[in-house]
């Protein structure tokens, strides 16, 4: 069965830096699209960050660009999401997904299948 796990999460200043994980197991996300997802306390999951399945594009939520960077390593079949610069507003629990998608479709978390089961990033001020 295939698995998300996602690593990384802490708690750090505003300013500060993170580096989170999403490992596949269970089957590879070769050609899927990669993405990051947060959901804040009485908020919805709102989208973060895509990678599409070529891995040569990407999209931001306009409030995390220049700040946050999405990659891949098809080794090791693992997504990472570099956060720097980190704001109080940044707070929520990020989640990875793996989905068939392309272009803004990508944005809509209901086209993706796969999720990891969160991982918390408290960012205080």
């Amino acid at each position: 069965q295939a698995q998300l796990v996602e690593s990384g999460g802490g708690s750090v200043q505003a300013g500060g830096s993170l580096r989170l994980s999403c490992a596949a197991s269970g089957r590879t996300f070769t050609n899927y699209a990669m993405a990051w997802f947060r959901q804040a306390p009485g908020k919805e999951r709102e989208f973060v960050a895509v990678l599409n399945f070529n891995g040569n594009r990407t999209r931001y939520r306009d409030s995390v660009k220049g700040r946050f960077t999405i990659t891949k390593d098809n080794l090791k079949n693992t997504v990472y999401l570099q956060m720097n610069s980190l704001r109080p507003e940044d707070t929520a629990v990020y989640y990875c997904a793996a989905g068939v998608c392309s272009g803004y479709a990508c944005l809509d978390r209901r086209i993706f299948g796969s999720w990891g089961q969160g991982t918390q990033v408290t960012v205080s001020s």
